[in-house]
């Protein structure tokens, strides 16, 4: 039986050979949150770069137009504006990037059609969370400058679409159906937690009513391109005051408190009081925006995301018998008890501590 892999290869190997790297050798780094996988190449004379294999499994992105029946048809990814491992999606977006002054990978060559690119290598241990674990000094410093990239980035022009050599990617707005049917995660999964089902009946129809309610808050709030996957393990210290950005292809025109929830509100680790107080703090200073309904907006957008999160962390655990995430749900349920404390969350709140009590337990 033949891997995927191995039907993959003679693809691979004739994209290799077009683009000069045919007698590099391979070192595989293993395969991301998606289904890509990456490759690191190293020419004889020690140049190196990484293969990025992202086979394509949707012909289409998201049309800009179509409406919730047609993109519950197409799934997941159509539902919640995901790119999925569409090579474009990250080539396009990363020479935008670029051309605003980010330190995004550079592309020698891509092949939309096969799924595959070949990008700058950043190298090993570079990303943030990693270099935080190294040397404690640097967390406060480095949030400073991820804050100020972003009030760099929020300033700049919310593009449609980006274009470049002939291809065009969308930049589609993170929308209601994109927020409901995320946050319905938690509805589905979190129950799960300690030991009852997903929401129904009537408990369900008050959780979509505050739902909806949570989503025309955060409709109502400005628009910003938000690169949406922002956090320590998708950035990249460089020393000397640089940081680099990867995984930004599933980037929407969302909201400033999107990102900055990510950073601020980390799954993963524990970012301490003292590096998110002076991320916000820049992040301000640099925009200019206003304090309080900053941070009404980083609640309410923070607490949609933590609903996903929390509900996605229980999926996990109890559907797909992944045990260790059961290590970040902890963290992940006072950061959700965290954003609903704010004034402007009380009915959900009310309706969390109700349905789903042991998230406020340790807050």
């Amino acid at each position: 039986m033949h891997s995927d892999s191995d039907l993959r290869e003679p693809v691979i190997s004739a994209f290799l050979a077009r683009h000069g790297w045919a007698d590099a050798a391979r070192q595989s780094l293993g395969q991301d949150a998606s289904t890509r996988r990456y490759i690191r190449l190293t020419r004889p004379g020690g140049e190196t770069a990484l293969l990025m294999d992202a086979p394509r499994i949707e012909a289409d992105p998201c049309p800009p137009d179509a409406d919730d029946a047609t993109r519950n048809a197409m799934g997941w990814n159509a539902q919640t504006r995901l790119a999925a491992s569409r090579v474009d999606a990250f080539v396009l977006i990363a020479n935008h990037l670029r051309a605003l002054g980010f330190e995004a990978p550079e592309i020698h060559a891509h092949d939309t059609a096969q799924g595959l690119a070949l990008i700058e290598d950043f190298g090993d241990g570079r990303e943030l969370a990693r270099a935080i674990e190294r040397t404690p000094g640097i967390e406060v410093p480095a949030y400073t400058l991820a804050a100020g990239m972003l009030a760099r980035l929020h300033k700049a022009p919310a593009p449609d679409s980006i274009t470049h050599a002939g291809e065009t990617w969308p930049i589609l707005e993170f929308d209601r159906l994109a927020l409901a049917t995320n946050a319905d995660l938690y509805a589905d999964w979190l129950p799960v937690e300690a030991g009852g089902a997903a929401l129904s009946g009537a408990r369900r129809s008050r959780w979509e009513a505050e739902r909806d309610a949570l989503i025309e808050q955060a409709m109502s709030f400005p628009r910003d391109f938000t690169l949406r996957d922002y956090h320590a393990e998708n950035l990249l210290w460089l020393g000397d005051n640089r940081i680099a950005l990867l995984d930004f292809q599933d980037a929407v025109r969302g909201w400033d408190a999107w990102d900055m929830a990510m950073l601020t509100q980390d799954a993963r680790r524990e970012v301490s009081p003292a590096a998110s107080e002076a991320a916000i703090r820049h992040y301000l200073d640099e925009t200019g925006k206003e304090r309080d309904a900053f941070e009404e907006r980083l609640a309410v957008i923070g607490a949609l995301n933590a609903l996903r999160i929390a509900g996605v962390f229980s999926r996990l655990q109890h559907r797909d018998g992944k045990a260790r995430y059961g290590l970040f749900q902890p963290r992940q349920l006072k950061l959700l008890a965290r954003n609903l404390s704010h004034p402007a969350l009380a009915p959900m709140a009310a309706f969390v501590r109700e349905t789903t009590p042991f998230v406020f337990e340790d807050s």
